[in-house]
């Protein structure tokens, strides 16, 4: 069932390993609006680094987090749907102020779980050893950010589900 256009810009975030590559592209269809794949803005220099196994620094992340939030302010009253880890309060205040109504979907779940699932990856870019950097790194969405958290247990298609119904609850983005 086709859901019908939100005005929300979604930022699907989360630790590696969480699905964001996955459920992101499912949400973006469910709500009729376009995807966009967050590692697909990272500079070379950063994919070549964690192709290595080493931790990008704030540094690394600043060109790509200006990049997704370039996006998502074109998007902005028209809806979109993209990745990024988000990992750190200051990194999705970067989005927001390059995309002021931005909504995070935090994809959460069981280190085990999560382990697991990137273990069984092929092709990706970010080795299962950076998972302990990653959740070290996190921090959960604070009260006073706009958005909501998804637990990863089960399907794709359920995952996807529980972030439609989570999203509805949401008011639409102030004009």
């Amino acid at each position: 069932m086709q859901h019908s256009p939100t005005p929300h810009v979604v930022v699907v975030m989360g630790v590696a390993g969480t699905g964001k590559t996955t459920i992101g592209p499912l949400l973006a269809a469910r709500l009729g609006v376009p995807y966009a794949e967050g590692d697909d803005f990272h500079p070379q220099a950063n994919i070549a680094k964690m192709t290595a196994g080493t931790p990008l620094t704030d540094e690394d992340r600043r060109p790509w987090l200006d990049a997704i939030g370039r996006w998502a302010h074109d998007r902005a009253g028209l809806g979109g749907v993209v990745s990024s880890s988000a990992l750190k309060r200051s990194y999705r205040d970067r989005l927001r102020a390059a995309a002021p109504g931005v909504v995070f979907v935090h994809l959460t779940g069981d280190r085990a779980l999560i382990e697991n699932r990137m273990s069984h990856r092929k092709g990706h870019f970010m080795p299962a050893a950076l998972l302990d950097s990653q959740f070290a790194t996190l921090q959960p969405l604070a009260a006073d950010e706009a958005g909501v958290c998804v637990d990863v247990s089960g399907g794709p298609d359920e995952i996807t589900e529980r972030a439609v119904a989570a999203l509805d609850g949401l008011t639409p983005p102030r004009r």
